[in-house]
């Protein structure tokens, strides 16, 4: 990752993203803390999520907006234009306005689908092929870096100056975005027009997915990986409850265990994925996230802290793995609908995934779970091994494609 930190653009974006991450997250905690502030609601405060959710739905057009113009400007305008949306919270004032927040919540979830997907493309225009790995990784290192600070940043401006605090951090953040975009040296070609029908240009990235053997085959092991991780959110918590026996707000401190591993793995990604390839990183990060599964159903402290660091572990490698696969393996005026497309497969299994983990913990033995968690992500792994196509390294990829 050295290569990366000297390089320019990857530092520009890297700095910008991060920044903006932590404002988002922050937002995202202290949203749902001020609607239960304002109504006194659990359920209320769930909805925070639940609108940011309905938002990223529409994900599939925001990738075909990515694709549609230049995208520096475009995410140039979205920046701007999401941070002053988020404005609008400063005029709430009390639980007459709830529905203001759910408003901004829903664009935050929209407008964050033509960021992710116009800045992941981006990219790959402004950094070099053979730096694309070590930038994904220098960028997941500090995206969840952020996981360790953001949630007692908005917690505490929240409490300390009320959210107004969070709100002109998150806008700051924004800027800062902005600013790291403007610096970028990048030459982008306007996007040639295209006469496609509005459906077909929407589900263009959806459809190379499924029609590209090395990525539909990453959809697959991927909708296994998905049913597991939404088991997370309510199994931790009997895991802490009823494995190890301490009150629920010991899971901050396996929280923390979980982002030093996510820290250390984005780290070495880039090394990792130039030895087996995207694919096997994606193996090797569901590999971990499998054997992290069932170490946690051990009531011991020491096994159950390895468990979540492997959790930690698995998260970045898999998503760096994907995520340079899609740049990789698709033509520039397709990346921003491919890799809003990978999203919007998953997002909708994950939100029913949470759900029926909620459902069933309260019946199911947590031990139980983790096992069956454990087996599903156990599957697509040795799924992604078994596959030739999953097997080719960066270098052997290129080799091909010059000959």
């Amino acid at each position: 990752m050295l290569r990366a930190l000297s390089h320019r653009n990857v530092m520009l974006y890297f700095i910008g993203q991060t920044l903006s991450t932590l404002g988002d997250r922050s937002l995202w905690l202290a949203m749902g803390i001020w609607v239960k502030m304002l109504t006194g609601s659990s359920a209320a405060a769930g909805m925070t999520v639940f609108c940011y959710t309905v938002g990223t739905l529409l994900g599939p057009l925001g990738g075909m907006v990515a694709d549609r113009y230049r995208r520096r400007p475009l995410l140039v305008l979205a920046n701007a234009v999401t941070g002053g949306v988020i404005l609008l919270l400063l005029l709430v004032s009390g639980r007459d306005q709830v529905w203001l927040i759910y408003l901004v919540m829903f664009f935050y979830g929209a407008f964050g689908t033509v960021i992710t997907a116009g800045g992941n493309a981006l990219v790959a225009t402004v950094v070099e092929d053979d730096l694309l790995a070590e930038a994904n990784s220098l960028v997941q290192t500090g995206s969840q870096g952020v996981w360790l600070v953001a949630p007692l940043l908005g917690a505490g401006l929240l409490a300390a100056v009320g959210a107004s605090g969070v709100i002109w951090l998150d806008a700051a953040t924004f800027a800062a975005a902005i600013l790291a975009l403007v610096l970028l040296r990048v030459t982008e070609t306007r996007p040639e027009p295209t006469e496609t029908h509005f459906l077909d240009e929407a589900t263009a990235g959806i459809r190379h997915l499924l029609r590209t053997v090395d990525l539909r085959q990453l959809v697959v092991a991927a909708l296994f990986t998905v049913v597991a991780f939404g088991f997370v959110e309510s199994v931790v918590f009997a895991v802490v409850g009823n494995g190890l026996h301490r009150k629920p707000e010991f899971l901050g401190y396996l929280m923390a265990a979980m982002g030093v591993g996510a820290i250390a793995a984005s780290t070495v990604a880039a090394r990792l994925m130039k030895r087996y390839g995207e694919g096997g990183l994606v193996g090797l990060g569901m590999a971990a996230f499998a054997v992290g599964a069932l170490l946690l159903t051990t009531p011991s402290l020491p096994v159950t802290v390895v468990g979540m660091v492997l959790f930690g572990v698995s998260l970045p490698w898999i998503n760096i793995g994907i995520i340079t696969v899609l740049q990789r393996r698709t033509p520039p005026e397709l990346r921003g609908r491919v890799l809003a497309g990978f999203d919007f497969l998953f997002s909708p299994l994950q939100g029913v995934a949470i759900a029926l983990g909620a459902a069933l913990i309260a019946t199911v033995d947590y031990r139980v779970m983790l096992t069956v968690m454990a087996a599903l992500v156990a599957v697509a792994s040795g799924y992604l091994f078994t596959r030739p196509e999953q097997r080719i390294r960066p270098a052997d990829a290129e080799a091909l494609e010059a000959s």
